[in-house]
């Protein structure tokens, strides 16, 4: 198994590798259109290789999707929590159960016990 990791990451590492090379030209990047920049009076921009912009589009839209699922699983999250605190619940009342049925075995002591 441990081979087929190491064959999978070496694969994904010249795929990767691939890209960055055969997208090494410089773009522009802008937070806003032109005509929009020019009426609101200001621009931000960054000019990076566009590989860099793939990959950075990948990891964002990675992260979203696993924010995405975090906030979709958050029911069987609060399920499994209240299931964990029932089962805890109940085993406290399965072992007093137990010692209370533990008690005396001899009639004569449970006598004297309920007699008190």
């Amino acid at each position: 198994m441990r081979y087929i990791r190491y064959a999978f990451l070496g694969a994904l590492a010249v795929v990767l590798i691939t890209v960055a090379l055969a997208n090494r030209n410089i773009v522009e990047l802008r937070l806003l259109p032109e005509e929009m920049a020019g009426f609101l009076g200001w621009s931000w921009t960054i000019n990076l290789p566009l590989f860099i912009v793939i990959f950075l589009a990948i990891i964002a839209g990675v992260m979203i999707g696993f924010v995405w699922e975090w906030f979709r699983e958050h029911n069987q999250r609060a399920e499994g929590r209240r299931a964990k605190s029932a089962a805890v619940k109940l085993a406290g009342e399965v072992q007093s159960l137990k010692r209370e049925k533990a008690g005396p075995k001899d009639d004569v002591l449970a006598l004297l016990e309920d007699g008190r």
